[in-house]
């Protein structure tokens, strides 16, 4: 099979293009026919192995797995003999922030991992992009209890988390304002938005309105400057550990120094993004209902996956960016 491979961290130039041996499914496994793949911010991040970290389960020297790829979609060709949930000839999509070796002709998971059905007939491309930045949004939205009514601010709104986070948010009745860049207000609007604020035109960190949550989506706030946006007793979450990883300290001591005066109980909460199987059938369920959509920024073949990951790296993406493994026989 085709795959990029990569056998040291580094800048996008390290990975390549290789013929590989196709992979063999153990008993529990799956081995599946990848028809779509994406690059994200955690590929970005295994790549460069930044923070440091990560190296501890991606590999301390140098990569632990010769083919990157945390998100897909496909079709499984063959399943392990003690596999009892799947088949082969289900279509399946899923994510895993430990890497799955999914830019690749073929990959083998475990039927016990973060997997799923594609929900009725989604594309293989769509349902390769609805993983990643879900889990991330959902990770936001199940640390605090968001009712409807409440009034959140989405910072970074245009990014595969920011737009998750918008759709969950609406979904649970909540009145949003998104912060994007001017060519995506309408998208944001169209997805659900009930105010927009343009970066590029407007600091919002000066906004007048008063949220009960502030998501940054991107990590390129600070509580600091977003504390005045809360109402008291109000949450910020970034997805980012922030300038010297002061959001973890944040999230330990406000919690405790909410009920000092003059602190009006608002606090810091730092999402730690676990049980990735819990986010996969949320967003199954909300595609299910319609009430989710992924936005693809682009669609690259395998080849391109450098000028991708290049790519995903300035910040500028909206929504995902797709790697197409497609063939004559999988529609996209």
């Amino acid at each position: 099979m085709i795959a990029i491979v990569y056998e040291r961290y580094g800048l996008p130039e390290v990975l390549q293009m290789a013929e590989m041996p196709d992979p063999v499914p153990g008993n529990k496994e799956l081995l599946v026919k990848v028809y779509a793949a994406t690059v994200n911010r955690t590929d970005c991040a295994i790549l460069r192995a930044k923070p440091f970290v990560m190296r501890f389960v991606t590999g301390l020297l140098k990569p632990a797995r010769s083919i990157p790829g945390t998100e897909f979609a496909g079709i499984i060709e063959a399943a392990g003999k003690d596999v009892g949930s799947f088949k082969a000839g289900d279509r399946i999509f899923g994510f895993d922030d430990t890497g799955l070796s999914s830019l690749a002709g073929y990959m083998t998971i475990a039927e016990d991992r973060a997997l799923a059905i594609i929900p009725g007939n989604l594309s293989y491309n769509h349902a390769a992009a609805i993983s990643e930045g879900a889990h991330y949004a959902f990770n936001f939205i199940n640390k605090v209890n968001i009712k409807g009514g409440d009034n959140i601010l989405v910072n970074g709104a245009t990014g595969s988390i920011g737009l998750a986070t918008l759709q969950f948010v609406k979904y649970l009745g909540a009145n949003v304002t998104a912060v994007g860049n001017t060519k995506n207000l309408e998208l944001l609007k169209s997805l659900g938005a009930d105010r927009v604020i343009d970066y590029t035109q407007e600091d919002f960190t000066k906004d007048e309105h008063k949220y009960d949550f502030v998501f940054d989506a991107v990590g390129k706030s600070t509580f600091g400057r977003c504390r005045s946006l809360l109402n008291p007793g109000g949450v910020y979450i970034s997805t980012e550990l922030g300038p010297m990883a002061q959001n973890l300290f944040y999230s330990i001591v406000t919690p405790l120094t909410a009920r000092l005066p003059g602190t009006k109980g608002k606090k810091v909460i730092f999402p730690f993004p676990s049980d990735i199987k819990r986010s996969i059938l949320f967003v199954k369920k909300l595609v299910e209902e319609g009430k989710f959509t992924a936005v693809i920024d682009r669609v690259c073949p395998l080849e391109k996956v450098p000028e991708a990951f290049r790519y995903v790296e300035t910040g500028e993406k909206t929504g995902t960016v797709v790697i197409s493994l497609a063939l004559a026989d999988a529609p996209a």
